[in-house]
Protein backbone atom coordinates (compact mmCIF):
# COMPACT_ATOMS: atom_id res chain seq x y z
CA UNK A 1 0.00 0.00 0.00
CA UNK A 2 1.23 3.36 -1.19
CA UNK A 3 1.55 6.23 1.74
CA UNK A 4 -0.29 8.95 1.42
CA UNK A 5 2.37 11.37 0.14
CA UNK A 6 3.60 9.33 -2.51
CA UNK A 7 -0.14 9.07 -3.59
CA UNK A 8 -1.40 12.58 -3.43
CA UNK A 9 2.14 13.86 -4.82
CA UNK A 10 1.69 11.83 -8.07
CA UNK A 11 -2.10 12.89 -8.33
CA UNK A 12 -1.34 16.45 -7.98
CA UNK A 13 1.93 16.02 -10.80
CA UNK A 14 -0.56 14.46 -13.11
CA UNK A 15 -3.53 16.62 -12.10
CA UNK A 16 -1.27 20.23 -12.50
CA UNK A 17 0.90 19.20 -15.72
CA UNK A 18 -0.85 21.23 -18.33
CA UNK A 19 0.21 18.27 -21.26
CA UNK A 20 -2.32 15.87 -19.80
CA UNK A 21 -4.93 18.26 -20.19
CA UNK A 22 -7.40 17.19 -22.60
CA UNK A 23 -9.56 20.48 -23.72
CA UNK A 24 -12.81 19.60 -24.34
CA UNK A 25 -14.62 23.09 -24.95
CA UNK A 26 -18.50 23.22 -24.43
CA UNK A 27 -18.36 27.24 -25.68
CA UNK A 28 -16.60 29.96 -25.64
CA UNK A 29 -14.49 30.70 -22.53
CA UNK A 30 -15.82 27.68 -20.66
CA UNK A 31 -13.38 25.54 -18.45
CA UNK A 32 -11.19 22.97 -19.71
CA UNK A 33 -12.05 19.58 -18.66
CA UNK A 34 -9.98 17.21 -17.16
CA UNK A 35 -10.48 13.30 -18.81
CA UNK A 36 -10.78 11.21 -16.04
CA UNK A 37 -9.84 7.83 -17.99
CA UNK A 38 -6.68 9.75 -18.66
CA UNK A 39 -6.21 10.26 -14.23
CA UNK A 40 -7.46 6.98 -13.58
CA UNK A 41 -4.81 5.18 -16.00
CA UNK A 42 -1.71 6.98 -16.03
CA UNK A 43 -1.97 7.54 -11.89
CA UNK A 44 -0.70 3.84 -11.17
CA UNK A 45 -0.57 4.25 -7.15
CA UNK A 46 -4.37 5.10 -6.81
CA UNK A 47 -5.55 2.25 -4.64
CA UNK A 48 -8.72 1.53 -2.83
CA UNK A 49 -11.58 3.93 -2.84
CA UNK A 50 -9.60 6.15 -5.12
CA UNK A 51 -9.20 3.02 -7.71
CA UNK A 52 -13.20 2.77 -7.00
CA UNK A 53 -14.28 5.66 -8.14
CA UNK A 54 -12.08 5.46 -11.33
CA UNK A 55 -14.27 2.33 -12.16
CA UNK A 56 -17.48 3.23 -11.21
CA UNK A 57 -17.92 7.31 -10.98
CA UNK A 58 -15.40 9.15 -13.79
CA UNK A 59 -17.49 11.79 -13.64
CA UNK A 60 -16.64 12.50 -9.95
CA UNK A 61 -13.31 12.03 -11.16
CA UNK A 62 -13.29 15.01 -13.44
CA UNK A 63 -14.77 17.20 -10.85
CA UNK A 64 -12.04 16.08 -8.34
CA UNK A 65 -9.56 17.66 -11.29
CA UNK A 66 -10.86 20.58 -12.06
CA UNK A 67 -11.32 21.38 -8.15
CA UNK A 68 -7.55 20.55 -7.63
CA UNK A 69 -6.11 22.79 -10.42
CA UNK A 70 -8.98 25.53 -8.71
CA UNK A 71 -6.94 25.28 -5.50
CA UNK A 72 -3.37 25.52 -6.98
CA UNK A 73 -4.85 28.39 -8.86
CA UNK A 74 -5.87 30.48 -5.45
CA UNK A 75 -2.76 29.31 -3.76
CA UNK A 76 -1.18 31.09 -6.39
CA UNK A 77 -3.27 34.04 -5.76
CA UNK A 78 -3.06 33.96 -2.23
CA UNK A 79 1.26 33.69 -2.26
CA UNK A 80 1.33 35.54 -5.01
CA UNK A 81 3.77 38.85 -3.27
CA UNK A 82 5.46 36.11 -1.13
CA UNK A 83 8.91 34.50 -1.97
CA UNK A 84 7.23 31.14 -2.14
CA UNK A 85 4.83 32.25 -4.89
CA UNK A 86 3.33 28.34 -5.71
CA UNK A 87 5.00 28.15 -9.04
CA UNK A 88 4.01 24.48 -10.24
CA UNK A 89 7.25 24.01 -12.37
CA UNK A 90 7.76 20.32 -11.44
CA UNK A 91 11.28 20.45 -11.35
CA UNK A 92 10.86 22.72 -7.86
CA UNK A 93 7.43 21.90 -6.95
CA UNK A 94 7.50 18.15 -7.03
CA UNK A 95 10.33 18.81 -3.89
CA UNK A 96 8.41 21.04 -2.21
CA UNK A 97 5.28 18.08 -1.91
CA UNK A 98 8.32 15.90 -0.32
CA UNK A 99 8.42 17.86 2.51
CA UNK A 100 6.65 18.68 5.79
CA UNK A 101 6.79 22.72 5.47
CA UNK A 102 4.21 25.32 6.11
CA UNK A 103 3.78 25.41 2.30
CA UNK A 104 3.13 22.09 2.07
CA UNK A 105 0.68 22.16 4.43
CA UNK A 106 -1.29 25.00 2.43
CA UNK A 107 -1.54 22.96 -0.60
CA UNK A 108 -2.77 20.18 0.75
CA UNK A 109 -5.57 21.99 2.24
CA UNK A 110 -6.51 24.32 -0.70
CA UNK A 111 -6.80 21.39 -2.95
CA UNK A 112 -8.43 19.29 -0.70
CA UNK A 113 -10.95 22.64 0.03
CA UNK A 114 -11.08 22.95 -4.05
CA UNK A 115 -12.00 19.62 -4.64
CA UNK A 116 -14.83 19.80 -1.85
CA UNK A 117 -15.86 23.04 -3.62
CA UNK A 118 -16.02 21.85 -6.83
CA UNK A 119 -17.85 18.58 -6.76
CA UNK A 120 -20.50 20.37 -4.23
CA UNK A 121 -21.31 23.22 -6.70
CA UNK A 122 -21.53 20.48 -9.19
CA UNK A 123 -24.37 18.77 -7.55
CA UNK A 124 -25.72 22.21 -7.30
CA UNK A 125 -25.74 22.81 -10.89
CA UNK A 126 -27.21 19.54 -11.81
CA UNK A 127 -24.19 17.99 -13.80
CA UNK A 128 -23.82 14.94 -11.32
CA UNK A 129 -25.96 12.12 -11.61
CA UNK A 130 -25.28 11.17 -7.44
CA UNK A 131 -26.45 14.18 -5.90
CA UNK A 132 -28.49 17.30 -6.37
CA UNK A 133 -29.27 20.34 -4.13
CA UNK A 134 -29.47 20.00 -0.59
CA UNK A 135 -32.81 19.50 0.96
CA UNK A 136 -32.18 18.43 4.47
CA UNK A 137 -34.52 20.02 6.72
CA UNK A 138 -32.23 19.35 9.97
CA UNK A 139 -30.52 22.66 9.76
CA UNK A 140 -31.22 25.45 12.51
CA UNK A 141 -33.52 28.06 12.08
CA UNK A 142 -31.93 30.84 10.22
CA UNK A 143 -31.69 34.35 12.16
CA UNK A 144 -34.24 36.44 12.45
CA UNK A 145 -34.55 39.23 9.64
CA UNK A 146 -31.89 37.37 7.76
CA UNK A 147 -32.42 37.90 3.91
CA UNK A 148 -35.45 40.13 4.59
CA UNK A 149 -36.80 43.32 5.84
CA UNK A 150 -39.18 41.87 8.71
CA UNK A 151 -38.33 40.20 11.83
CA UNK A 152 -40.34 37.33 12.71
CA UNK A 153 -41.16 36.67 9.35
CA UNK A 154 -42.39 32.63 8.51
CA UNK A 155 -39.93 31.06 6.76
CA UNK A 156 -38.92 27.74 5.48
CA UNK A 157 -36.10 25.78 4.02
CA UNK A 158 -35.93 25.47 0.20
CA UNK A 159 -34.62 26.66 -2.61
CA UNK A 160 -31.39 24.94 -3.94
CA UNK A 161 -28.47 24.80 -1.13
CA UNK A 162 -25.51 23.36 -1.44
CA UNK A 163 -24.92 19.57 -0.73
CA UNK A 164 -21.67 19.82 1.34
CA UNK A 165 -21.47 16.79 2.89
CA UNK A 166 -21.47 15.15 -0.56
CA UNK A 167 -18.43 17.30 -1.84
CA UNK A 168 -16.62 16.61 1.80
CA UNK A 169 -16.88 13.02 1.44
CA UNK A 170 -15.53 12.62 -2.26
CA UNK A 171 -13.22 14.56 -1.12
CA UNK A 172 -12.14 12.81 1.76
CA UNK A 173 -12.23 9.73 -0.44
CA UNK A 174 -10.35 11.20 -3.08
CA UNK A 175 -7.39 12.80 -1.54
CA UNK A 176 -7.15 11.13 1.71
CA UNK A 177 -5.36 7.22 0.58
CA UNK A 178 -5.66 4.21 2.22
CA UNK A 179 -2.74 3.24 5.24
CA UNK A 180 -1.49 0.04 6.15
CA UNK A 181 -3.46 -1.12 9.59
CA UNK A 182 -1.66 -0.32 12.31
CA UNK A 183 0.48 1.96 10.72
CA UNK A 184 1.20 5.52 10.99
CA UNK A 185 3.45 7.73 10.50
CA UNK A 186 3.86 11.61 11.33
CA UNK A 187 4.53 12.39 7.22
CA UNK A 188 0.36 10.61 6.93
CA UNK A 189 -0.33 11.61 9.79
CA UNK A 190 0.21 15.69 8.83
CA UNK A 191 -1.01 15.27 5.70
CA UNK A 192 -4.56 13.58 6.70
CA UNK A 193 -5.04 16.55 9.43
CA UNK A 194 -4.41 19.66 6.35
CA UNK A 195 -6.61 17.74 4.01
CA UNK A 196 -9.42 17.69 6.89
CA UNK A 197 -8.14 21.77 7.72
CA UNK A 198 -9.39 22.21 3.98
CA UNK A 199 -12.26 20.71 3.21
CA UNK A 200 -13.75 22.31 7.02
CA UNK A 201 -12.73 25.87 5.83
CA UNK A 202 -15.40 25.34 3.37
CA UNK A 203 -17.63 22.78 5.55
CA UNK A 204 -17.87 24.83 8.94
CA UNK A 205 -18.97 28.00 6.90
CA UNK A 206 -21.74 27.17 4.86
CA UNK A 207 -24.11 30.79 5.30
CA UNK A 208 -27.89 31.04 5.20
CA UNK A 209 -29.01 32.68 2.09
CA UNK A 210 -33.02 33.90 2.16
CA UNK A 211 -35.80 35.11 -0.43
CA UNK A 212 -38.68 37.08 0.59
CA UNK A 213 -42.31 35.82 -0.94
CA UNK A 214 -45.14 37.77 -0.18
CA UNK A 215 -47.55 39.81 -2.34
CA UNK A 216 -46.82 43.96 -3.06
CA UNK A 217 -43.18 43.02 -2.18
CA UNK A 218 -44.22 42.15 1.62
CA UNK A 219 -42.15 39.20 2.86
CA UNK A 220 -44.86 37.35 4.79
CA UNK A 221 -42.64 33.98 4.02
CA UNK A 222 -38.82 33.32 3.66
CA UNK A 223 -37.72 30.74 1.58
CA UNK A 224 -33.91 29.66 2.76
CA UNK A 225 -31.27 27.46 2.04
CA UNK A 226 -27.63 26.52 2.92
CA UNK A 227 -24.48 27.74 0.15
CA UNK A 228 -21.22 27.55 0.23
CA UNK A 229 -18.45 30.78 0.84
CA UNK A 230 -16.88 31.38 -2.34
CA UNK A 231 -13.28 29.79 -2.96
CA UNK A 232 -11.30 33.20 -2.21
CA UNK A 233 -13.00 33.44 0.79
CA UNK A 234 -11.57 29.78 1.34
CA UNK A 235 -8.25 30.88 0.61
CA UNK A 236 -8.17 33.50 2.53
CA UNK A 237 -8.90 31.84 5.93
CA UNK A 238 -6.53 29.20 4.89
CA UNK A 239 -4.12 31.68 4.41
CA UNK A 240 -4.65 33.01 8.42
CA UNK A 241 -4.45 29.72 9.43
CA UNK A 242 -1.12 29.26 7.62
CA UNK A 243 0.42 32.10 9.02
CA UNK A 244 -0.52 30.69 12.51
CA UNK A 245 0.09 27.24 11.65
CA UNK A 246 1.59 24.62 14.42
CA UNK A 247 4.82 22.77 14.44
CA UNK A 248 4.69 19.12 15.65
CA UNK A 249 5.88 16.20 15.89
CA UNK A 250 4.14 12.74 16.59
CA UNK A 251 2.81 11.42 19.86
CA UNK A 252 4.31 7.65 21.16
CA UNK A 253 1.04 6.77 20.60
CA UNK A 254 1.79 6.88 16.86
CA UNK A 255 -1.91 8.28 16.09
CA UNK A 256 -1.41 11.58 17.63
CA UNK A 257 0.40 15.54 16.64
CA UNK A 258 2.25 17.41 19.50
CA UNK A 259 2.81 20.70 19.61
CA UNK A 260 6.69 21.62 19.41
CA UNK A 261 8.07 24.28 22.39
CA UNK A 262 6.45 24.62 25.43
CA UNK A 263 2.90 25.98 26.87
CA UNK A 264 0.97 25.79 23.25
CA UNK A 265 -2.26 24.93 23.23
CA UNK A 266 -2.53 21.52 20.61
CA UNK A 267 -3.98 22.15 17.15
CA UNK A 268 -7.72 21.87 16.50
CA UNK A 269 -8.69 20.67 13.52
CA UNK A 270 -8.80 23.85 11.96
CA UNK A 271 -5.54 24.50 11.93
CA UNK A 272 -2.66 23.83 9.44
CA UNK A 273 0.33 21.49 10.77
CA UNK A 274 3.93 21.01 9.39
CA UNK A 275 6.87 19.09 10.92
CA UNK A 276 9.85 20.83 9.31
CA UNK A 277 11.16 24.34 8.79
CA UNK A 278 10.94 26.02 5.66
CA UNK A 279 13.83 27.17 3.42
CA UNK A 280 14.13 31.13 3.07
CA UNK A 281 13.41 30.67 -0.67
CA UNK A 282 15.43 33.23 -1.74
CA UNK A 283 18.32 31.64 -3.87
CA UNK A 284 17.38 28.67 -6.50
CA UNK A 285 17.57 25.66 -4.99
CA UNK A 286 16.23 22.16 -6.43
CA UNK A 287 16.96 20.06 -3.38
CA UNK A 288 15.11 22.27 -1.38
CA UNK A 289 12.43 23.26 -4.36
CA UNK A 290 12.89 27.10 -4.01
CA UNK A 291 13.05 28.87 -7.74
CA UNK A 292 14.73 32.17 -6.07
CA UNK A 293 13.23 35.53 -6.10
CA UNK A 294 15.69 37.30 -8.58
CA UNK A 295 13.54 38.93 -11.17
CA UNK A 296 10.27 38.77 -9.27
CA UNK A 297 8.67 42.11 -9.02
CA UNK A 298 8.41 43.66 -5.77
CA UNK A 299 6.99 46.63 -4.11
CA UNK A 300 9.48 49.47 -3.27
CA UNK A 301 7.69 51.51 -1.00
CA UNK A 302 5.60 48.58 1.34
CA UNK A 303 6.79 46.99 4.69
CA UNK A 304 4.87 43.60 4.08
CA UNK A 305 5.97 40.36 2.51
CA UNK A 306 5.57 42.48 -0.97
CA UNK A 307 8.13 44.83 -0.30
CA UNK A 308 11.55 45.22 -2.14
CA UNK A 309 13.46 44.50 1.37
CA UNK A 310 11.96 41.40 1.93
CA UNK A 311 10.86 40.08 -1.20
CA UNK A 312 13.87 40.65 -2.61
CA UNK A 313 16.04 38.94 0.29
CA UNK A 314 18.01 42.14 1.17
CA UNK A 315 19.89 41.74 -2.01
CA UNK A 316 18.43 44.96 -3.71
CA UNK A 317 16.22 45.69 -6.59
CA UNK A 318 16.69 47.70 -9.96
CA UNK A 319 14.36 50.03 -11.67
CA UNK A 320 12.75 49.18 -14.98
CA UNK A 321 10.57 50.96 -17.46
CA UNK A 322 7.89 49.13 -19.34
CA UNK A 323 6.36 50.60 -22.02
CA UNK A 324 3.09 49.60 -23.55
CA UNK A 325 0.76 50.66 -26.34
CA UNK A 326 -3.23 50.22 -25.71
CA UNK A 327 -6.30 52.06 -27.19
CA UNK A 328 -7.29 55.39 -25.97
CA UNK A 329 -9.83 58.28 -26.57
CA UNK A 330 -12.09 56.33 -28.12
CA UNK A 331 -15.55 57.63 -29.38
CA UNK A 332 -18.42 56.06 -31.39
CA UNK A 333 -18.98 57.06 -34.76
CA UNK A 334 -22.99 57.04 -36.02
CA UNK A 335 -23.42 54.39 -37.35
CA UNK A 336 -21.33 52.18 -36.01
CA UNK A 337 -17.67 52.82 -35.88
CA UNK A 338 -15.52 52.98 -32.65
CA UNK A 339 -12.74 54.94 -33.38
CA UNK A 340 -9.66 54.80 -31.04
CA UNK A 341 -6.36 56.60 -30.67
CA UNK A 342 -3.01 54.43 -29.93
CA UNK A 343 -1.58 56.01 -26.28
CA UNK A 344 1.62 55.08 -24.71
CA UNK A 345 1.46 54.20 -21.29
CA UNK A 346 4.66 54.09 -19.58
CA UNK A 347 5.23 52.50 -15.60
CA UNK A 348 7.99 51.45 -13.37
CA UNK A 349 8.63 48.14 -12.09
CA UNK A 350 11.21 47.16 -9.78
CA UNK A 351 12.57 44.28 -9.89
CA UNK A 352 14.95 41.83 -7.19
CA UNK A 353 18.43 41.18 -7.89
Amino acid sequence: MESLSRVQLALFLFLLCPANIISLWWAVGSPLVMDPNSICRKTKRLAGKQAQLCQTEPEIVSEVAKGARLGVRECQFQFRNRRWNCTIHNKYFRKILQQDIRETAFVYAITSAGVTHTVTQACSMGELLQCGCDRSRNHSPPLPGVGTRMEGTAWEWGGCGDDVDFGYEKSKQFMDARRKKGKSDIRTLVDLHNNEAGRLAVKNYMRTECKCHGLSGSCTLRTCWKKMPNLREVGTRLLDRFNGAFKVMGGNNGKSLIPVGQNIKPPDKHDLVYSANSPDFCLPNRKTGSPGTRGRTCNSTALDVSGCDLLCCGRGYREQTVVVEENCLCRFHWCCVVQCKKCTIRSQLSLCL
